[in-house]
């Protein structure tokens, strides 16, 4: 009776894992997204210059990817449940921070905090998926996962839009703060508690990497400003490279290393990663860069700006479920060289059509191409990563792989922006055209290496934990669901 009454409970709690969890990855990425349109408005109110636009980006990505290895692991330490539920709470306040900044400075730290926040729910909601639901319909419920996050993806640049030019920009953050005042007591209330393997942290590896990574990017955005031989940004790019060399040498010889450097040795989890590195540096450097060019080389309003963007942003809604669906029958690997491929004719379209007094019929399609491509790869990639490894290592793998995405992201808007920076770079239409396609040019370049790290990885992933099982491991005869939360 017991048992009976057990699975009669599981679709329902199931559901509420989906809807809980793709509602917390929805605020985390609509808020990476949410400020692209608003980057002019931000510019002329806050009397700020190319560079505070990237680190109104980049603080929010650099901090959200050098702090996802550790929300991975403080779940595993001290619950998954209850750290999706902290990081909820951090990332409304930052939130409600960001929304009364009033220079760009006191912005950029909301927005740094923003990305802590949002570094304890990303993980964790593919983690809790993960658990809820058997290997044979996870793909499907990644797939829908995925599509809320292309939701999120492309309500970003129209709210961001609507909202600046119906109210101000200080309210695309206060949006945020009902919803996370909703999501925390459901949280704490509907989900389930589950642990990790992992209880200890690994402080070294953190303060590694963020330094390593900090000095990079500094290093990557400086550049724009005082040239790219100066001792300031050379010092920066080298001491950066240092400390994250340092950072995988401390990994290797940790006794609870942050990121687990044998995960690697797996060819589709190191294939799944680079995927998502050159994925995410291409389309958020033409992102960053594109939501500019409506509005400055063609005039329109945030609004306008934001709604064009959909033919670009609005796919992944309804493509991605359909590819982590056909994912489980046909593998990743077609999806995502496939859609890599996509993305990078899309974009290489847009330069090479790119002016002024363009016409959007012919942008248009160039854009839903990329973002079809885009959705091919946003389930398929996730969904390679949780198969690549045992079901102890999915709440690491999950952390891992979201940080790679966030610092592609980073990379990619650092590099693009300088490629794209000159001098009267907003003086004229003209001018800023001729720096927004050599910079798109670039983002084609970041898409085809991804294609070729997919084209590396296996034609079929068959699931770590089902070869767990076929071996008869002790972790494998804990219940039937390998995934499931009750261990």
């Amino acid at each position: 009776m017991a048992t009976e009454t057990g699975a009669a409970a599981r679709p329902t709690r199931q559901a509420w894992t989906l809807v809980l969890a793709s509602l917390g990855v929805f605020m985390t990425a609509l808020d990476t997204l949410v400020v692209t349109t608003a980057l002019p408005v931000l510019r002329v109110s806050l009397h700020g210059g190319l560079t505070d636009l990237e680190w109104t980006v980049n603080a929010y990505n650099l901090c959200f990817a050098c702090s996802l290895l550790t929300g991975a692991a403080l779940g595993d330490r001290f619950g998954r449940r209850r750290m999706y539920g902290v990081g909820l709470a951090v990332f409304t306040a930052a939130s409600a921070a960001a929304a009364l900044s009033p220079t760009v400075g006191a912005l950029v730290a909301a927005r740094a905090v923003q990305g802590a926040g949002a570094a304890l729910v990303m993980p964790l909601t593919l983690t809790l998926i993960s658990e809820a639901f058997p290997a044979g319909k996870r793909g499907m419920a990644i797939g829908l996962w995925g599509g809320i996050a292309g939701l999120a993806v492309a309500a970003g640049p129209v709210v961001g839009g609507a909202v600046v030019q119906g109210i101000s920009w200080h309210w695309i953050f206060w949006l945020n703060v009902p919803i996370g005042l909703a999501l925390i007591p459901l949280a704490l209330t509907r989900l389930r508690e589950s642990f990790g393997p992992r209880p200890h942290l690994d402080v070294p590896g953190l303060l590694l990497a963020g330094a390593g990574f900090f000095g990079i990017t500094w290093g990557l955005v400086r550049a724009n400003t005082v040239g790219w031989g100066s001792a300031e940004v050379v010092g920066s790019l080298i001491a950066g490279a240092a400390l994250v060399g340092a950072f995988l040498w401390w990994e290797r010889r940790a006794p609870a290393p942050m990121l687990p450097l044998t995960m690697f040795r797996r060819r589709g989890f190191s294939a799944a990663n680079g995927v998502s590195f050159f994925l995410y540096a291409g389309l958020f450097g033409a992102l960053f860069l594109m939501a500019q060019f409506f509005q400055t080389a063609q005039g329109l309003t945030p609004m306008q700006a934001g709604l064009r963007l959909l033919a670009w942003t609005a796919a992944p809604m309804v493509v991605a479920p359909l590819a982590g669906r056909l994912a489980d029958r046909y593998g990743n690997r077609p999806f995502i060289v496939g859609g890599l491929l996509l993305q990078a004719c899309g974009l290489a379209w847009v330069a090479a059509i790119a002016q002024p007094g363009l016409g959007f019929a012919e942008l248009g399609i160039a854009l839903a191409v990329a973002g079809i491509g885009t959705s091919l790869v946003f389930p398929t990639v996730a969904n390679e990563v949780v198969a690549s490894v045992d079901g102890e290592d999915v709440g690491m793998a999950a952390g891992t792989n979201s940080a790679m995405r966030e610092l592609g992201g980073v990379f990619g808007v650092a590099v693009l922006a300088s490629v794209f920076a000159r001098p009267g770079a907003y003086a004229t239409p003209g001018v800023f055209v001729d720096g927004f396609t050599s910079a798109l040019w670039v983002g084609v370049g970041l898409s085809a290496v991804g294609v070729l790290v997919g084209l590396a990885g296996p034609r079929r992933t068959t699931p770590a934990q089902d070869v767990t099982a076929r071996r008869g491991s002790p972790r494998a005869r804990v219940p039937v669901r390998p995934y499931s939360a009750s261990r």
